[in-house]
Order: C-alpha cells, then sequence, then structure tokens
C-alpha cells in the first residue's frame, strides 16, 4: 500500500486511529452489555463513554514495553477512564477484540468497493448505450471473425461487474460477524449475550460458533471474491490495451492536454492506465494465496494469520479500491475512433461472412463438408492477398453456382444481420433497455 495507488478514504479505514476507535466501541458496548446482566455496575458504561480516549503514540510507547498491542490500548484508555477501568475487557480476549474490529473495517471497506463498481457500473451501461450499434470487429484467438458492436463488448463487462457487485454483496454479508466469546470460544467467562448485544450495535451477526478467532474460512472467501474482481478489472483493462495497439487503433485512453507519452519519442500515446491496471490487479490476486492459507490454525488459535492479515488486508482493499476508480476514469473518457473500427471490418475482403455462406449453402442441399470446403477454397485466396474480394470469387465459382444465384451471394454481405438480436441481449442485460 503506497500513496501512488492509494486513495484517502480506503486508507483511513486501515489507519490506528480508525483501528482504535473501533475497540473503543467494543470495549464500551460490551460494558453496557455487561451492566445489563448486572456483572458490573450500571455506571460503568456511561464513564467509559464519556471518559474514554486514547493516543495512537502513548499506545505505541506502551507497546514497546509491553509487546502486546491490545494491552497497550487498555492501558492507555485506563489512563483516561481511571477506577471504572477494571471492569472493562471482563471475561473478553484480546481476539475478540481484533477480529469484531477486522470484521467492522472489512465492511467499511467494502461499502467503499461497491461504490467504485456502482460508479463504473453507471460508466459501462453509459458508453454501452452510445455504441449499442456500432458496428466493429469480433476476434477469436486474436484473428479477425465476425462482426459484433462495441455496445456489446461495453454491455458484457457491465454483466460481468454486475456480478461482481453480487459476490462482493455476499462476501460483505459473510465476513460481518461478531465474536465475543472469551478464550477459545467457550463462552466460560463472559455471557454470550454480550456478544449479540455487540454484534447488533456494530450492525454486525454473532459468530454461530467460534474458537478463539472467527474462522478464517470467510477471510478466505472475501479475499478470493477481490480476487476474480481484479480478474474482471485486468480483463477489460486487456481488452482496452488490444483496441489501443496502432494495427488495431479502434479505441484508446484519453490523452490529455500536454500529456506525454515517452521520454524518448514524442509521437507514442501509451495505454498506460490499464497496464498500470493489470498490473494492480496481479497484486490484489497475490494476496488470495495467504487468505486460503489463514484457513489452518493450530487447535483454537495461534497467530499464523496476523501478520499476514495486517499486511494483505489494507494492501488488497486500498489497491482494489484506486483500480477500480481508476477503471471508471478510464471508461468514461475511452476514445473511439469509428475510422478505425471501419477499416477494419472490411480489412479481409469480405471473409467476415464466410460462416453466413456455408450455412446457406447447407439450406440449398449443399453437403456440409462439400460447403465448407467450396467456401474456405475461396476464402485461402482472400487471406493469401490472391484476390481481394471474397464475394466476388463465390460468385464465380461453378459448385456454387449450382445452389446458389449471384444475387443472393450478395444479399449474404450485409452487416445488419449481425445486429437483429442486439435489442434482445440489451433487454437480457439491462433489463428495460432496447
Amino acid at each position: 500500500m503506497i500513496p501512488r495507488y492509494s486513495r484517502p478514504e480506503a486508507v483511513s479505514i486501515w489507519e490506528s486511529e480508525n483501528k482504535f476507535r473501533i475497540w473503543l466501541e467494543i470495549e464500551a458496548y460490551a460494558c453496557e452489555a455487561q451492566a445489563k446482566l448486572g456483572v458490573i455496575p450500571a455506571s460503568v458504561p456511561k464513564s467509559i463513554w464519556e471518559k474514554g480516549k486514547f493516543e495512537v503514540a502513548r499506545i505505541d510507547e506502551i507497546e514497546k514495553e509491553v509487546k502486546h498491542d491490545v494491552i497497550a490500548f487498555l492501558t492507555n484508555l485506563a489512563e483516561h477512564v481511571g477506577e471504572d477501568a477494571r471492569f472493562i475487557h471482563q471475561g473478553m480476549t484480546s481476539s475478540d477484540i481484533l477480529d469484531t474490529c477486522f470484521a467492522v473495517q472489512l465492511t467499511q471497506v467494502s461499502d467503499i468497493l461497491l461504490a467504485d463498481i456502482d460508479r463504473l457500473l453507471i460508466a459501462l451501461k453509459k458508453r454501452a448505450l452510445e455504441h449499442q450499434y456500432t458496428l466493429c470487429m469480433g476476434r477469436s484467438h486474436g484473428i479477425h471473425a465476425e462482426p459484433v458492436t462495441m455496445g456489446l463488448k461495453f454491455a458484457g463487462f457491465y454483466a460481468e461487474f454486475d456480478r461482481n457487485k453480487k459476490r462482493l454483496e455476499a462476501a460483505r454479508k459473510e465476513i460481518a460477524t461478531c465474536a465475543i466469546s472469551g478464550a477459545v470460544g467457550t463462552f466460560a467467562n463472559i455471557d454470550p449475550f454480550v456478544e449479540e448485544y455487540v454484534a447488533e450495535k456494530l450492525g454486525l451477526e454473532a459468530e454461530p460458533i467460534s474458537t478463539q478467532v472467527i474462522p478464517r474460512d470467510r477471510h478466505a472467501m472475501f479475499f478470493a471474491t477481490l480476487g476474480v474482481i481484479a480478474s474482471s478489472i485486468e480483463r477489460l483493462a486487456t481488452e482496452i490495451r488490444h483496441l489501443q495497439r496502432t494495427e488495431v487503433g479502434e479505441a484508446g485512453e484519453f490523452f490529455s492536454k500536454g500529456q506525454k507519452g515517452s521520454s524518448a519519442m514524442p509521437h507514442k500515446r501509451n495505454p498506460i492506465l490499464t497496464e498500470n491496471l493489470t498490473g494492480l490487479a496481479r497484486m490484489v490476486r497475490a494476496y488470495v494465496i495467504p487468505a486460503m492459507e489463514n484457513v489452518a490454525l493450530w487447535h483454537e488459535r495461534d497467530i499464523s494469520h496476523s501478520s499476514a492479515e495486517r499486511i494483505s488486508a489494507p494492501d488488497a482493499t486500498v489497491t482494489l479500491d484506486f483500480a477500480l476508480s481508476r477503471l471508471a476514469g478510464v471508461v468514461e473518457k475511452l476514445v473511439i475512433y469509428p475510422d478505425a473500427i471501419e477499416r477494419n471490418l472490411n480489412q479481409l475482403g469480405g471473409l467476415i461472412f464466410s460462416q453466413r455462406v456455408l450455412l446457406e449453402l447447407t439450406q440449398a442441399g449443399m453437403s456440409r463438408e462439400d460447403a465448407y470446403k467450396a467456401v474456405q477454397v475461396n476464402a485461402m485466396k482472400v487471406w493469401n492477398r490472391e484476390e481481394s474480394d471474397f464475394s466476388e470469387l463465390l460468385q464465380k465459382d461453378e459448385n456454387i453456382a449450382k445452389y446458389m444465384t449471384k444475387q443472393e451471394i450478395k444479399s449474404l454481405f450485409n452487416t445488419d444481420f449481425h445486429t437483429k438480436n442486439i435489442d434482445k441481449i440489451f433487454r437480457r442485460v439491462f433489463s428495460k433497455v432496447g
């Protein structure tokens, strides 16, 4: 997590100030519950809310001596609360604070990420509608296949990120659990009511069963979801990078006034943002493996997961927030080049209609094997630059003439054929669009 690829709102969630504030709330709400149970005096919660304070620098100073962050926090808190501090943390263990706080932080950052996806969805939908009928070259294996529309490309990515939003919503729900069950999770020294009370106050669900930690399969699922979203970012970024290649030139990142593309070559306009997104996606995915490995802890708990999470959680979420925001900006400003699109559509002299000719020949009575051979023989002459017009070659072919007239062949070279179901696809994706 470096400033270059970070945005303040996401960063603030992982800063010590926010973490200790959540710790204070957990302890205060736990005291409220304990007071309701009659375990501690009824006046204690009010005292904690009124006097409870902390200083990050002081906590760091204490931790240097005690070598324990939660104890350092409780010591600093007690310096402000005074005598009533003896009732704080009754029957609780450090993981009750750490894991419950972690759940709150992950839900907070999830809300930011969901807002990022919403912005991206808006941008993708707008560009999809804008270019719903902008015919362009569809490619398979990087080779010209058949026409699609630029709008279909955007609509496909919209559908993918809509799925990602649902995945993240589910992951947020799964991660939003509270565990205040004491040492080894038995509630021996604390009533389950405290966990339920704190969970409700923090907008979480009580963990059905914990050991001394919240089970890490929840976290593994969360980070796996971030990895999937990162992969979708890379897929869209890769498409844009390809479209911006000199030989393709159908779309490109916005190039602002005064921007420079190369220190050596003044003519360069490179896809630097989408290349950057490709790299960032790799980093987010890299944190999925530690999350998976954190699931298998020793017995009721160990802290092998702790160091990994202190690095991976801030890095993965802050990086993904930055990447989603950057991608939305790229889509919003993406420049489309109609002339290049038209040039590429016509580049192969009509070969993109080969399947339609094949199918019409089979409908006219020719066997599929013979039809495929007849079409391919003529197609290869154009592919190899021996001829330039596929339609004219087909019209001159005596075998094909037995089944189709010249006019019937000409009628097959019509791009409208490839857009006849665009409205139906858009309705499927956008429900009411068409």
